[in-house]
């Protein structure tokens, strides 16, 4: 009270009366109160104006430095993570686990192994928080533990959970305004004169526009029957973007409902040249040919063929588009049974598919075209086994290599993750994921051919030991060097085993050799070269004698 009563006489005017304690006789003005030994002593009776004396000030510092060191320790405790014992873990599977708690779990796991050497459990082993994180992970977000435990491989834990968390929403819809027929700039301001809020796509697109709400349909307004645009992912852009087809060209779209992208070729085309739009499905190409007469494309040819079986059909393609059937796990946000449907033998069967057809791309271009000679491939995976592991068999099965998309958005491909290895020049290729580019998981890759040369891998060929202990020349790599003739003659041999195997002169069958995994030895003398090359082309001879005498084969 006194202390309230003094501040207000200072206030009233009363500088005269208080003079005294404000600033001593004896000390220069300049002195801080701390001078006079306690902070607010303002009586000077040697106590705190608020009631506490320099040694209860001292105390209470140590106070809470104490409390501060027992709240660290606390806190380190918290962060790290126990994990539950095996009875624990089974009794969770007798009882449901709140998500929440579960969510809260895997976050723990994440930041543990973050900093695993200071947070880990003594004596836990980081598989044994991999597995539980898996285990976790599969039940929060209700994928199977082969899709989660590869998509674990592809990124930072804490990156993982953002990808997770955003395919769990779907994306932006996003329209592609047909220049053909229209600008962006005009389309855009007439769907907002309808009650259509929407944004361009970004600066990397000059056709795209991005709809955040509408209060009409997109998909029945006069413009969208007009063929104005085509609602289309932002990520099906990519691809188009990158073969980037010049007016004139031959240009082929191997796998093309429902048409969008189709329809964007035939626009950077100019509606000129040649666009042969393909799909396997009969079906689908009804959908197809509709867009395409919506549209107004005129330069396009709709074929319903076997991609695979298309470069006997038709090749000699100034670009390739190849946007190959895959698992759609980079689509999950659209179809939410990808999540525990695809295992890993059917995604193998996939890529097995995609492999023959992206060779199949490659033999229909033509590499001696003066303005193209590229085929671009791209899937709607995130997982390496449709991606890089096949864009890197192409590469070692023909005369290509990869170049740059020409497109600034994505992320550089793999070159090794995990067990894999690929080439190095798989960081030309890019990924696209719903989290950093807000638009559905895809993958796309440019290649360029060089030559229509067929290259084979070193442990695909494989040496012929003839009955004198001398080895033949490697069947795999006299294949790529038939002519017509020789070909021939190979089927012949395929079609008659028996008596290859009863000619004592033809050595040991090449499947035994694959088996035995016999290599090529490189200390063959030139001379000793000459004579087994005109021994195996005798070797043909006869081959194709007994093939044609063979009463098997009538």
């Amino acid at each position: 009270k006194q202390w309230y009563q003094r501040r207000v006489a200072i206030t009233a005017g009363g500088f005269e009366e208080n003079k005294g304690w404000l600033t001593a006789k004896d000390k220069p003005e300049d002195d801080d109160d701390e001078d006079l030994g306690i902070v607010g002593d303002d009586f000077g009776d040697g106590k705190d104006d608020f009631g506490g004396t320099d040694e209860e000030s001292v105390d209470e510092e140590k106070e809470a430095a104490a409390d501060e060191a027992e709240r660290q320790a606390s806190a380190k405790q918290v962060q790290t993570f126990i994990l539950p014992t095996a009875e624990e873990l089974e009794e969770e599977e007798k009882n449901v686990v709140a998500p929440a708690e579960r969510n809260e779990r895997i976050r723990a796991i994440i930041a543990t192994l973050a900093d695993f050497k200071t947070l880990r459990e003594e004596g836990r082993p980081r598989k044994d928080y991999r597995s539980l994180l898996l285990s976790d992970l599969c039940a929060y977000y209700e994928y199977n533990e082969f899709l989660m435990g590869h998509l674990m491989e592809l990124m930072p834990y804490g990156e993982l959970l953002d990808m997770l968390d955003a395919q769990e929403s779907k994306r932006p819809v996003t329209i592609r305004a047909n220049t053909l027929k229209t600008r962006r700039r005009d389309l855009a301001q007439t769907l907002i004169n309808r009650g259509v809020n929407l944004d361009p796509i970004g600066k990397w697109s000059k056709v795209g526009l991005v709809v955040y709400n509408t209060s009409v349909p997109l998909g029945a307004t006069p413009e969208y029957l007009a063929g104005q645009y085509m609602l289309q992912g932002a990520s099906s852009f990519v691809p188009v973007m990158a073969l980037a087809p010049k007016p004139g060209e031959r240009v082929l779209d191997m796998c093309a409902a429902p048409g969008g992208k189709s329809a964007y070729l035939a626009a950077l085309m100019k509606n000129t040249g040649m666009l042969m739009s393909n799909d396997a499905s009969k079906e689908r190409t009804k959908a197809l040919t509709a867009n395409l007469h919506r549209l107004g494309v005129h330069n396009a040819v709709v074929s319903n063929y076997d991609g695979m079986a298309f470069p006997k059909v038709m090749g000699n393609f100034d670009r390739v588009l190849l946007d190959a059937p895959c698992s759609g796990t980079g689509v999950v946000s659209k179809d939410q049974t990808v999540k525990h449907s695809k295992d890993e033998s059917e995604i193998l069967k996939i890529a097995e598919v995609q492999k023959k057809l992206l060779l199949a791309a490659i033999d229909s271009c033509d590499s001696s075209s003066k303005t193209g000679g590229y085929i671009v491939y791209s899937t709607c995976s995130v997982l390496v086994q449709e991606n890089e592991w096949v864009v890197d068999y192409a590469l070692k099965k023909r005369d290509v290599k990869l170049v740059h998309l020409g497109v600034d958005i994505g992320k550089n491909g793999f070159t090794r993750i995990n067990k894999y290895r690929f080439d190095s020049s798989m960081s030309q290729t890019k990924r696209y994921y719903p989290h950093t580019h807000n638009m559905d998981g895809f993958f796309v890759a440019k290649i360029q051919k060089l030559s229509s040369r067929i290259k084979m891998p070193k442990e695909e060929q494989v040496f012929e030991t003839g009955s004198d202990g001398e080895e033949d020349e490697p069947a795999a790599e006299e294949e790529n060097n038939l002519s017509d003739d020789a070909e021939e003659t190979e089927e012949s041999v395929e079609e008659a085993p028996a008596k290859e195997s009863d000619n004592p002169e033809m050595g040991s069958n090449s499947e035994t050799d694959r088996t035995n995994n016999i290599e090529p030895t490189s200390d063959i003398t030139s001379d000793k070269k000459l004579k087994l090359k005109s021994k195996s082309k005798k070797k043909k001879i006869k081959l194709k004698k007994n093939a044609v005498e063979s009463p098997a084969d009538g």
